[in-house]
């Protein structure tokens, strides 16, 4: 798990984020509230996909305008296996990590990866990736 991920503000404009993804070199970022709980998943292919292809202003588009539905997210207290059968079933490369109600971190596909022996990494990354 990555431990206290950077959040982008859900008031946050795209164009921030995107910045803010460039200088972490990651593809995702958490979208989190004033109140630090976690709103939702922003990807680097969502600002490509839903946001420029659409032709909205990246200077004035807030991120939480891409936020879609309740983000999946696991326990910090829940087994590894629980986190692994959520990215699995819903197809998602990063998983949030909940305590309390407040964001302490996401396991990744690489966190997985690096984690598990290489047979049960590409059972699960194949699972992940269909």
């Amino acid at each position: 798990m990555t431990p206290a991920p950077r959040c982008i503000g859900e008031n946050d404009s795209l164009s921030i984020a995107a910045a803010l993804m460039s200088e972490l070199d990651v593809g995702a970022l958490p979208i989190c509230g004033e109140d630090r709980k976690l709103k939702g998943m922003l990807t680097d292919r969502d600002i490509v996909v839903r946001a420029v292809a659409e032709g909205l202003d990246t200077e004035t588009t807030p991120s939480r305008a891409l936020a879609q539905g309740k983000p999946v997210t696991v326990q910090a207290s829940d087994d590894i296996r629980i986190a692994l059968e959520k990215m699995q079933e819903h197809q998602i490369r990063r998983l949030p990590v909940i305590d309390d109600h407040l964001l302490v971190g996401i396991i990744s596909q690489a966190d997985v990866a690096r984690s598990l022996a290489p047979e049960a990494t590409g059972v699960t990354v194949e699972s992940i990736s269909r």
